[in-house]
């Protein structure tokens, strides 16, 4: 079965991954992708933490109390974590959860501890999904709610409107996000503009608030009431979700332009905003219903909807984008099967779109639209797949600072214990979400980490089982130099494995009793760095005069062409003519057994993967007329 291999590529150049632009171009870019998310969090986050689950009293204390926490959250969790930390562990210029795994797998190789870090990365990736789930529903929910502000007889259309919304988004995927993306930057701009303008407004009226920022008003809630503070922190939160996407999408715009775009304006606008909402509450409490639009004039309320709807549409665009390229990774590293990929811009690397991702996306939006109706019912949900990332994200910064960065431990230690400490509160209050939907986003993360794990620890069992019965290539060729005839013409057989014979082969001996003059077995790896270089691309070992072996390196953001690659190859002083070479594929009918391996029910759900997987003939990009595939059976 012809596959690919999580190996390092030895000594490969890693290719110049690094964004191209100037530093403000790609800084406005970070505003209209990154930080889509994070800039909607105004729209629920503050309303969530006073009215939500767990009401507080809307005075003084309270209300300073929790904008103390939203502003030293986002300076511990994004400034100081992600921007200041995390953004320096790019991995050939690349972050996010599996980039981080792979970056550290790369360095300390195999260790007792590897296998637990894996299943760590795999999980925060598995956590990804739940939260791509619900922030294009909460989002777009929350915006359009704003109706309900600008007239009360309008909350009739927000669900329906929304569900139109989110239909039309997913839709115009396959259509790619060049054009549009064009414009997120400006759009996202102008957004935070006016969010600093209200707050601004409305902190003129009361400039007392700004002594919130004050970390003595955090601490003063926890002693005024524990319990309320600690479940406050569930709610506190959604102000800094959409964090880790400042880390997974290091590679479109790079950490300096990311750490400008947060420091310079994100975070200024987000705080103006946030106290701008307190000292309206303060002022009004019956605004704390929806303060975010009633601190705009009631003429300014329906565009500051348009505004916000457009703002969380982006948001979605970005998490949307990010589930892609996830998918991407997960598929290149061996922890999903291949899947239809497609390339929407010829240009710009990360531009791709996933159909079955896509759809299984909107189907599950819309379902959890329907199912809570309202982004007061949805914060329940949300924050426990972020956090549960952040948490992970944590640990596995610590192993990165000891194990390949070699900090002073007490430094390491001290720091790591810092944001475990931090992102563990935070987990643990969401955890009392769970009954009331923070169940869901768990549910999505456990069905994923079954279909990662079962087809990592799959294509193990299946690559051992392959082993068991080949033949070295060496004793093939020599077996081969007299017995067989041979027929004119290349032969190109794939195999998951860089050593041995692969099944085709043996098939078509067996079955044809011939081998063509020339015969190349060719293996496809991919490496733990984002790209590898083309000059880096091929390696031929030869067997004998007619008989080769090519190893192909990819890195995990690479397109795969196999054709492309071995035309590098000179067979009796030419190159390789894909039209007129046959390319030969081993398709294995897998047998669930009793054997050692997994439990029958993942050996099922592994077998039902393999044969919903894309071809290897589309994924590899073979001619589609010069493809044979030998067929077997294989019992797991």
């Amino acid at each position: 079965m012809s596959g690919s291999t999580i190996i390092t590529a030895p000594a490969q150049p890693v290719a110049d991954h690094q964004p191209h632009g100037s530093t403000r171009t790609l800084a406005l870019g970070a505003l209209g992708v990154v930080f889509g998310d994070i800039g909607t969090s105004p729209l629920y986050s503050l309303k969530e933490s006073l009215v939500g689950p767990h009401p507080l009293p809307v005075d003084q204390p309270h209300v300073f109390g929790v904008l103390s926490l939203v502003f030293w959250t986002m300076m511990l969790i994004v400034t100081v974590k992600y921007v200041l930390v995390i953004l320096r562990a790019d991995n050939g210029g690349e972050g996010g959860s599996l980039a981080l795994l792979a970056l550290i797998a790369d360095r300390v190789g195999e260790r007792r501890w590897t296998g637990g870090l894996v299943m760590l990365g795999i999980a925060a990736t598995a956590l990804f999904y739940g939260d791509a789930i619900i922030t294009p529903a909460i989002s777009v929910l929350s915006a359009v709610e704003g109706l309900s502000v600008v007239e009360s007889g309008m909350t009739r259309f927000v669900l329906p409107l929304s569900i139109g919304i989110l239909v039309a988004l997913f839709t115009i995927q396959r259509h790619g996000t060049a054009r549009v993306g064009a414009l997120f930057g400006p759009v996202m701009v102008f957004y935070f503009a006016v969010i600093a303008v209200l707050g601004v407004t409305n902190i003129a009226a009361h400039p007392a608030i700004l002594g919130a920022i004050n970390p003595w008003w955090a601490l003063n809630f926890f002693l005024l009431d524990f319990r309320l503070a600690f479940l406050a922190l569930g709610s506190v939160v959604l102000a800094v979700t959409g964090a880790e996407a400042l880390y997974a999408d290091m590679g479109h715009f790079g950490r300096r332009a990311i750490s400008i775009a947060w420091l310079y304006v994100a975070l200024p606008c987000l705080m103006l905003n946030y106290l701008g909402q307190g000292a309206l509450i303060l002022g009004q409490p019956d605004t704390v219903q929806n303060p975010f639009f009633l601190m705009a004039p009631a003429a300014a309320r329906l565009p500051l909807v348009i505004l916000a709807t457009l703002a969380t549409v982006i948001a979605s665009q970005a998490v949307i984008s990010g589930a892609y390229s996830v998918t991407q990774q997960a598929v290149q590293l061996g922890f999903l099967p291949r899947l239809r990929i497609e390339h929407t811009s010829e240009t710009a690397i990360g531009q791709i779109y996933v159909p079955l991702v896509n759809w299984a996306l909107l189907i599950l939006v819309v379902a959890l639209v329907l199912g809570f109706r309202g982004s007061g019912a949805l914060a329940a949900a949300y924050g426990i797949a972020v956090t549960g990332t952040m948490f992970i994200t944590a640990l596995m910064l610590g192993v990165l600072t000891v194990s390949v960065w070699r900090w002073p431990r007490p430094l390491a230690f001290t720091l790591t214990g810092l944001f475990v400490v931090v992102d563990g509160l935070y987990f643990t209050s969401n955890a009392t979400k769970i009954p009331d939907g923070g169940w869901f986003p768990l549910l999505v993360a456990a069905i994923a980490f079954t279909l990662l794990t079962t087809w990592a620890k799959g294509r193990q069992i299946m690559r051992a089982r392959l082993a068991e019965g080949a033949m070295s290539a060496e004793l093939f060729a020599r077996s081969a130099r007299g017995s067989l005839e041979r027929v004119a013409g290349t032969a190109v057989f794939l195999s998951s494995s860089r050593e041995g014979v692969p099944h085709a082969l043996l098939h078509n001996v067996k079955h044809n009793k011939v081998l063509h003059e020339r015969v190349i077995i060719v293996t496809v790896l991919i490496g733990k760095v984002p790209t590898i270089g083309a000059d880096a691309r091929l390696e031929v070992q030869p067997i004998d005069d007619r008989f080769v072996r090519a190893i192909l390196h990819y890195g995990f953001m690479d397109e795969i062409d196999v054709p492309a690659a071995l035309s590098a190859i000179r067979i009796d002083g030419g190159p390789l003519k894909p039209m007129e070479t046959s390319f030969f594929l081993g398709r294995q009918t897998l047998i669930a057994s009793e054997r050692p391996g997994m439990a029958l029910w993942r050996e099922k759900l592994f077998a039902w993967m393999v044969r919903n997987a894309e071809s290897a003939m589309d994924f590899f990009k073979l001619p589609t007329n010069r493809v044979v595939e030998l067929g077997s059976q294989l019992e797991i």
